[in-house]
Protein backbone atom coordinates (compact mmCIF):
# COMPACT_ATOMS: atom_id res chain seq x y z
CA UNK A 1 0.00 0.00 0.00
CA UNK A 2 2.74 2.46 0.93
CA UNK A 3 4.73 1.74 -2.24
CA UNK A 4 1.67 2.07 -4.44
CA UNK A 5 0.73 5.46 -3.05
CA UNK A 6 4.14 6.94 -2.33
CA UNK A 7 4.21 8.63 -5.73
CA UNK A 8 0.83 10.34 -5.23
CA UNK A 9 1.34 13.87 -3.98
CA UNK A 10 -0.22 14.87 -0.65
CA UNK A 11 -3.47 16.83 -0.73
CA UNK A 12 -2.99 19.63 -3.23
CA UNK A 13 -4.26 23.05 -2.13
CA UNK A 14 -4.80 22.10 1.54
CA UNK A 15 -8.23 23.06 2.81
CA UNK A 16 -6.78 25.23 5.54
CA UNK A 17 -4.84 27.29 3.01
CA UNK A 18 -5.54 31.02 3.19
CA UNK A 19 -7.36 32.56 0.28
CA UNK A 20 -10.40 30.26 0.02
CA UNK A 21 -12.16 32.31 2.69
CA UNK A 22 -15.75 31.31 3.33
CA UNK A 23 -16.39 30.04 -0.19
CA UNK A 24 -17.98 26.61 0.18
CA UNK A 25 -15.83 23.55 -0.40
CA UNK A 26 -17.71 20.82 -2.23
CA UNK A 27 -16.69 17.18 -2.54
CA UNK A 28 -17.57 14.87 -5.42
CA UNK A 29 -16.48 11.32 -4.74
CA UNK A 30 -16.25 8.32 -7.03
CA UNK A 31 -13.91 5.74 -8.45
CA UNK A 32 -13.27 7.82 -11.61
CA UNK A 33 -12.31 4.62 -13.41
CA UNK A 34 -11.87 6.46 -15.73
CA UNK A 35 -12.97 10.06 -15.19
CA UNK A 36 -15.33 11.04 -18.03
CA UNK A 37 -17.22 14.07 -19.29
CA UNK A 38 -20.29 13.18 -17.24
CA UNK A 39 -18.26 13.57 -14.03
CA UNK A 40 -16.67 16.80 -15.18
CA UNK A 41 -19.87 18.40 -16.43
CA UNK A 42 -21.81 17.97 -13.18
CA UNK A 43 -18.77 19.02 -11.13
CA UNK A 44 -18.40 22.21 -13.18
CA UNK A 45 -22.10 23.05 -13.02
CA UNK A 46 -22.08 22.54 -9.24
CA UNK A 47 -18.99 24.74 -8.88
CA UNK A 48 -20.69 27.55 -10.80
CA UNK A 49 -24.15 27.22 -9.23
CA UNK A 50 -22.80 26.99 -5.67
CA UNK A 51 -19.83 29.34 -6.22
CA UNK A 52 -17.75 26.60 -4.63
CA UNK A 53 -14.35 25.02 -4.96
CA UNK A 54 -15.14 21.46 -6.04
CA UNK A 55 -12.73 18.67 -5.16
CA UNK A 56 -12.93 15.39 -7.04
CA UNK A 57 -12.05 12.69 -4.56
CA UNK A 58 -11.17 9.23 -5.91
CA UNK A 59 -12.11 6.39 -3.57
CA UNK A 60 -9.59 3.82 -2.45
CA UNK A 61 -11.90 0.84 -1.86
CA UNK A 62 -15.53 1.91 -2.43
CA UNK A 63 -17.79 0.08 0.06
CA UNK A 64 -20.63 -0.56 -2.41
CA UNK A 65 -18.82 -0.95 -5.75
CA UNK A 66 -16.28 -3.32 -7.35
CA UNK A 67 -12.56 -2.68 -6.96
CA UNK A 68 -11.40 -0.24 -9.68
CA UNK A 69 -9.58 -1.59 -12.74
CA UNK A 70 -6.99 1.21 -12.72
CA UNK A 71 -4.66 1.66 -9.76
CA UNK A 72 -4.84 4.65 -7.42
CA UNK A 73 -1.84 6.26 -9.12
CA UNK A 74 -3.30 5.72 -12.60
CA UNK A 75 -6.65 7.25 -11.66
CA UNK A 76 -4.94 10.28 -10.12
CA UNK A 77 -2.88 10.80 -13.28
CA UNK A 78 -6.05 10.74 -15.37
CA UNK A 79 -7.79 13.22 -13.07
CA UNK A 80 -4.83 15.58 -13.06
CA UNK A 81 -4.66 15.50 -16.86
CA UNK A 82 -8.41 16.08 -17.17
CA UNK A 83 -8.36 19.05 -14.78
CA UNK A 84 -5.31 20.82 -16.19
CA UNK A 85 -5.49 24.49 -17.22
CA UNK A 86 -8.29 25.46 -14.84
CA UNK A 87 -8.40 25.87 -11.07
CA UNK A 88 -12.04 25.56 -10.03
CA UNK A 89 -12.00 21.76 -10.00
CA UNK A 90 -9.14 20.04 -8.18
CA UNK A 91 -8.13 16.56 -7.04
CA UNK A 92 -8.02 15.49 -3.39
CA UNK A 93 -6.24 12.17 -2.84
CA UNK A 94 -6.83 11.72 0.89
CA UNK A 95 -9.02 8.61 0.55
CA UNK A 96 -6.30 6.90 -1.48
CA UNK A 97 -3.88 7.42 1.38
CA UNK A 98 -6.06 5.57 3.89
CA UNK A 99 -6.15 1.80 4.16
CA UNK A 100 -9.42 -0.04 3.82
CA UNK A 101 -12.86 1.07 2.69
CA UNK A 102 -13.48 4.73 1.84
CA UNK A 103 -16.26 5.86 4.16
CA UNK A 104 -17.67 9.33 3.54
CA UNK A 105 -18.14 9.90 7.27
CA UNK A 106 -14.39 9.47 7.91
CA UNK A 107 -13.53 11.78 5.02
CA UNK A 108 -15.88 14.56 6.07
CA UNK A 109 -14.77 14.31 9.69
CA UNK A 110 -11.16 14.75 8.56
CA UNK A 111 -12.08 17.68 6.31
CA UNK A 112 -14.07 19.34 9.06
CA UNK A 113 -11.06 19.18 11.38
CA UNK A 114 -8.96 21.06 8.80
CA UNK A 115 -11.18 24.08 8.22
CA UNK A 116 -12.73 26.84 10.27
CA UNK A 117 -15.82 25.80 12.19
CA UNK A 118 -17.87 28.27 10.13
CA UNK A 119 -16.61 27.00 6.75
CA UNK A 120 -19.44 25.47 4.68
CA UNK A 121 -18.67 21.97 3.45
CA UNK A 122 -20.86 20.37 0.79
CA UNK A 123 -21.17 16.73 -0.17
CA UNK A 124 -22.32 16.34 -3.78
CA UNK A 125 -24.41 13.23 -4.45
CA UNK A 126 -26.37 11.98 -7.41
CA UNK A 127 -30.05 11.30 -6.78
CA UNK A 128 -29.59 7.51 -6.86
CA UNK A 129 -26.74 7.63 -4.34
CA UNK A 130 -28.72 9.98 -2.10
CA UNK A 131 -31.73 7.65 -2.18
CA UNK A 132 -29.51 4.93 -0.69
CA UNK A 133 -28.10 7.18 2.04
CA UNK A 134 -29.77 5.33 4.96
CA UNK A 135 -27.59 2.31 4.16
CA UNK A 136 -24.38 4.36 4.54
CA UNK A 137 -22.03 4.21 7.50
CA UNK A 138 -23.05 6.83 10.13
CA UNK A 139 -25.40 8.45 7.63
CA UNK A 140 -27.27 10.75 10.02
CA UNK A 141 -23.98 12.06 11.41
CA UNK A 142 -23.05 13.25 7.91
CA UNK A 143 -25.42 16.19 8.38
CA UNK A 144 -23.37 17.36 11.37
CA UNK A 145 -20.31 17.64 9.12
CA UNK A 146 -21.58 19.00 5.79
CA UNK A 147 -24.50 20.13 3.71
CA UNK A 148 -25.66 17.67 1.07
CA UNK A 149 -26.45 18.88 -2.44
CA UNK A 150 -28.38 16.33 -4.50
CA UNK A 151 -27.62 16.50 -8.22
CA UNK A 152 -30.91 15.92 -10.02
CA UNK A 153 -32.20 15.84 -13.58
CA UNK A 154 -34.03 19.00 -14.68
CA UNK A 155 -37.78 18.54 -14.46
CA UNK A 156 -37.46 15.31 -12.49
CA UNK A 157 -38.87 15.11 -8.97
CA UNK A 158 -37.06 12.30 -7.15
CA UNK A 159 -38.79 10.39 -4.38
CA UNK A 160 -37.17 9.23 -1.14
CA UNK A 161 -37.93 6.52 1.38
CA UNK A 162 -40.05 7.51 4.38
CA UNK A 163 -36.99 7.31 6.63
CA UNK A 164 -34.90 9.60 4.45
CA UNK A 165 -37.75 11.99 3.74
CA UNK A 166 -38.42 12.41 7.46
CA UNK A 167 -34.78 13.15 8.18
CA UNK A 168 -34.35 15.76 5.46
CA UNK A 169 -37.73 17.50 5.76
CA UNK A 170 -36.54 20.10 8.32
CA UNK A 171 -33.17 20.44 6.57
CA UNK A 172 -34.32 21.53 3.11
CA UNK A 173 -32.77 24.72 1.74
CA UNK A 174 -34.78 26.79 -0.73
CA UNK A 175 -31.83 28.78 -2.09
CA UNK A 176 -28.08 28.34 -2.52
CA UNK A 177 -27.47 31.37 -0.30
CA UNK A 178 -28.74 29.42 2.70
CA UNK A 179 -25.83 27.00 2.40
CA UNK A 180 -23.40 29.84 3.12
CA UNK A 181 -25.07 30.83 6.38
CA UNK A 182 -24.17 27.64 8.23
CA UNK A 183 -21.34 25.12 7.95
CA UNK A 184 -23.46 21.97 7.66
CA UNK A 185 -26.83 20.33 8.07
CA UNK A 186 -28.91 21.38 5.05
CA UNK A 187 -30.11 19.57 1.91
CA UNK A 188 -30.48 21.30 -1.45
CA UNK A 189 -31.54 19.82 -4.79
CA UNK A 190 -29.55 21.15 -7.76
CA UNK A 191 -30.66 20.34 -11.33
CA UNK A 192 -27.66 19.59 -13.56
CA UNK A 193 -27.19 18.54 -17.17
CA UNK A 194 -27.43 14.73 -17.31
CA UNK A 195 -24.77 13.19 -19.54
CA UNK A 196 -25.55 9.49 -19.62
CA UNK A 197 -21.99 8.20 -19.77
CA UNK A 198 -21.03 4.91 -18.17
CA UNK A 199 -17.46 4.33 -17.04
CA UNK A 200 -17.95 0.59 -17.49
CA UNK A 201 -19.10 1.13 -21.09
CA UNK A 202 -16.03 3.30 -21.71
CA UNK A 203 -13.80 0.55 -20.35
CA UNK A 204 -15.48 -1.98 -22.65
CA UNK A 205 -14.90 0.25 -25.67
CA UNK A 206 -11.23 0.67 -24.79
CA UNK A 207 -10.73 -3.05 -24.20
CA UNK A 208 -12.21 -3.67 -27.67
CA UNK A 209 -9.69 -1.28 -29.22
CA UNK A 210 -12.24 1.42 -29.96
CA UNK A 211 -11.87 5.15 -29.28
CA UNK A 212 -14.44 6.66 -26.88
CA UNK A 213 -14.19 10.16 -28.34
CA UNK A 214 -16.66 12.74 -26.93
CA UNK A 215 -17.04 10.57 -23.84
CA UNK A 216 -13.66 11.28 -22.26
CA UNK A 217 -11.67 14.49 -21.75
CA UNK A 218 -9.44 15.21 -24.74
CA UNK A 219 -6.37 15.13 -22.48
CA UNK A 220 -6.91 11.42 -21.82
CA UNK A 221 -7.19 10.60 -25.50
CA UNK A 222 -4.10 12.67 -26.28
CA UNK A 223 -1.87 10.58 -24.01
CA UNK A 224 -2.09 6.88 -24.84
CA UNK A 225 -0.34 5.90 -21.59
CA UNK A 226 -3.23 7.20 -19.48
CA UNK A 227 -5.74 4.72 -20.88
CA UNK A 228 -3.44 1.77 -21.56
CA UNK A 229 -4.61 -0.05 -18.42
CA UNK A 230 -8.08 -0.42 -19.96
CA UNK A 231 -6.87 -1.45 -23.40
CA UNK A 232 -5.00 -4.37 -21.88
CA UNK A 233 -7.70 -5.30 -19.35
CA UNK A 234 -10.06 -8.22 -19.69
CA UNK A 235 -13.53 -6.67 -19.40
CA UNK A 236 -16.35 -9.14 -18.59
Amino acid sequence: MIDRLSQISPHPNPLSQAGEGTKPIAILGGTFDPVHLGHLRVAWEAAEALDAQVRLMPANVPPHRPVPVASAQQRVRMLEAALARQDRLTVDTRELRRDGASYTFDTLRELRSEVASSQPLILLLGADAFAGLPAWHCWIELFELAHIVVLTRPGHAPSWSAELAAEIAPRRARAVAQLRRSPAGMVFELPVTPLEISASAVRTLLAAGREPRWLLPEALLADASLLSVYRSALIP
